[in-house]
């Protein structure tokens, strides 16, 4: 995963425009925000990238905890939301002090892919000592061993097609093709797991699992899965 930290902490290409940058963070929060259950829940989101709509999800909640690799990304959430109280910025190492069963719902959308089976196993193990036996875990954007990079297009075009930036989504989708982020998803390639799949890793780590019909932002090739503490 390292290699993908470094990635999202450098001045990538991965939004076409400020534009699109802007509604998928807007719209991952309005998907987040639909399963937080109370508002004084404490809602963790595992790996959160810039989260820039992150108020949003904070309006709905008691406690908004971003946990972010990254050091760059990290430094700029915490400038960012200096002035809202119920937002706290961590470290994904930072989460191992905290108490057992002291979340409501945590979030973790389009990481698993960078991750390597036994990392994710992990980071599963923590979060599950971490939710409340009340609590739920959402893992999002889960990509398919048969949905190939078409489908991410596709998504991409339809998604820039409804929200104003179609000419830039092409243009972006050319320079991507040249970026470090088509060589980094050459040479490293990404994690897919298919739903069976996933379903007993979540089992595996002590879960009960169900696939969403929905998934988080707007891929509709890739997969969301809710899953409790079992037992």
């Amino acid at each position: 995963m390292d290699d993908w930290i470094d990635y999202y902490d450098s001045t990538h290409t991965i939004y076409v425009s400020k534009l699109h940058r802007d509604v998928h963070f807007d719209e991952i929060a309005t998907d987040i925000v639909g399963y937080i259950g109370a508002p004084d829940a404490v809602v963790l989101d595992y790996s959160c990238g810039e989260a820039l709509s992150a108020p949003k999800v904070a309006e709905r909640c008691g406690t908004l905890i971003l946990a972010e690799p990254a050091p760059g990304v990290r430094g700029r959430l915490s400038a960012r939301f200096v002035h809202h109280p119920n937002i706290k910025v961590r470290s994904l190492d930072d989460l191992e002090a905290l108490p057992n069963g002291s979340v409501d719902l945590v979030v973790m959308n389009s990481v698993a892919q960078y991750m390597t089976p036994a990392a994710l196993d992990h980071a599963l193990a923590l979060i599950r000592r971490l939710l409340r036996r009340s609590g739920r875990l959402v893992l999002g954007d889960i990509l398919q061993p048969e949905v190939g990079m078409g489908r991410d297009v596709t998504a991409l075009l339809r998604f820039a097609a409804r929200h104003g930036f179609l000419r830039d989504a092409l243009v972006g989708l050319a320079r991507t093709a040249l970026s470090d982020y088509r060589q980094l998803r050459t040479r490293i390639g990404l994690q897919r797991y298919s739903e069976a799949e996933m379903l007993g890793k979540l089992t595996a780590s002590g879960f009960s699992a169900i696939r969403a019909d929905v998934n988080i932002g707007h891929n509709p090739w890739r997969m969301t899965f809710v899953a409790r503490p079992a037992g």
